[in-house]
């Protein structure tokens, strides 16, 4: 997450609802237009189902509210809107209380092939459609309920489970390799990079998640496989805690990125 940003938030209505330009409407038809066919070919079947459920528009910028009422009736969940930039704490207490936290603005077109912060169309086109999954929702809420019961030292840990599955977790399907996470369905680049055998590509496992560093500023050089995702649900009811302990135990993986200070290409989101 980036430390500042040059976005300002768009406020709701009463009724929770936000003014979009169309200008902005323009950039998030844009943006899905260019998504939509990367993510029939790729994208795993609980997000593609999630994504019917929905029925998002594809010529305007949704509305909180709107797929509010979706999550509502299959999972219990709900999205607000929140500022473009939101602490650990306050990420990890919304997920807790089962509520999605959703960037209110969209992107400008000077920024549409890449963002570094998150803007509405990857919160609702990458995120919302997992949680209408009732086991991806419990997952979300467990990693919000372990956020709340860590300190402040350990949040850096526990949000690479986070990273590596809600966001760029892979899946197997009848034997073909799909994308399963929020960062991939909305991303141009990333999408096709993570399912092209070039990256690293590990099987499931909480622990080597933990210990494994990220950036969030190129496309990822390592993605983990959830095989059977029941194992990925099954970390809900984990120590996630005892787990963050074994993880600092052991110690950080080595970065398999080069330094911060190296031009790299960024990704597209």
């Amino acid at each position: 997450m980036p430390k500042s940003t040059k976005y300002q938030a768009k406020h709701p209505d009463e009724a929770g609802y936000i003014a979009y330009t169309p200008e902005e409407d323009a950039v998030w038809r844009d943006l899905y237009a260019a998504q939509a066919d990367a993510v029939a070919a790729h994208m795993a079947r609980p997000y593609l189902d999630g994504l019917a459920k929905l029925a998002i528009p594809t010529d305007r910028v949704p509305q909180c509210p709107d797929i509010s009422a979706v999550l509502m009736r299959e999972t219990g969940w709900k999205v607000d809107p929140v500022p473009a930039l939101i602490g650990f704490k306050t990420f990890f207490g919304m997920l807790a209380d089962r509520t999605f936290p959703a960037a209110s603005f969209i992107r400008s077109r000077e920024d549409f092939d890449y963002i570094e912060e998150p803007d509405i169309f990857h919160e609702i086109f990458g995120h919302t459609s997992l949680l209408t999954d009732k086991r991806f929702a419990a997952f979300s809420h467990a990693i919000g309920v372990a956020g709340l019961a860590a300190e402040k030292t350990d949040y850096a840990w526990l949000i690479r489970l986070y990273w590596f599955t809600i966001e760029f977790g892979l899946t197997r399907e009848n034997g073909v390799l799909k994308a399963l996470g929020s960062g991939l369905a909305s991303s141009k680049t990333e999408l096709p990079w993570a399912l092209s055998g070039e990256p690293v590509v590990r099987p499931f496992d909480v622990i080597d998640i933990l210990r494994t560093p990220y950036r969030i500023d190129i496309h990822q050089p390592v993605y983990f496989v959830i095989e059977d995702l029941d194992d990925l649900f099954a970390a809900a009811d984990r120590d996630l805690m005892a787990d963050i302990k074994e993880a600092q135990q052991l110690g950080l993986h080595a970065p398999m990125y080069p330094p911060v200070e190296k031009p790299l290409e960024k990704k597209a989101s």
